[in-house]
């Protein structure tokens, strides 16, 4: 998993290296289309994998304590937490898209990029914590090593939306 984690590291660094350059050739077409971006929304996606992230952090801990139903239930929102952001990203491309912001745009292809690779980590992340949740089903299984990885993994995924969301949407 680590091995994953900082190949995904080195991934989204590199992207994010990528979009600061163009940014800097361009600083006035990147803010101009960024204002078309609803920072309620960003904010939004923010708070709920934060919210997510803090979910997982409690079931690990429920499973190092034995308290796999209370783990069983933090799980459950933390993905709930996911499928939410889900949900908002996909309203919010929507509402871009529909507004005719599309990857025509230097800043939109970017953006649609770093938040779609991010999506798509989103939804591995929620099949992991699903893996996870089938694992503490089975009273013989009960891994936490396998918990600890699944947030690992999770966690990594908040960590990259926090900079997507401070580069794309506040920096100015």
């Amino acid at each position: 998993m680590w091995v994953m984690i900082l190949g995904d590291l080195f991934f989204f660094g590199c992207y994010f290296v990528t979009y600061m350059v163009f940014r800097a050739r361009s600083p006035e077409r990147f803010s101009a289309a960024q204002q078309h971006l609803h920072i309620g929304i960003g904010v939004t996606n923010t708070v709920v994998l934060l919210t997510s992230s803090m979910f997982v952090a409690l079931a690990v801990i429920a499973v190092r304590e034995s308290e796999i139903r209370r783990a069983r239930r933090l799980i459950l929102a933390g993905a709930a937490c996911g499928v939410l952001f889900t949900a908002l990203k996909a309203y919010e491309w929507h509402r871009e898209i529909s507004a005719g912001f599309t990857v025509s745009d230097e800043f939109f292809g970017f953006y649609y990029v770093l938040t779609g690779v991010h999506l798509a980590h989103v939804l591995l992340g929620l099949l992991i914590l699903g893996i996870a949740l089938r694992d503490l089903r089975d009273t013989r299984r009960q891994r936490i090593g396998l918990m600890e990885q699944a947030a690992s993994f999770w966690h990594m995924v908040d960590l990259l939306w926090v900079v997507i969301f401070a580069i794309v949407y506040l920096m100015r």
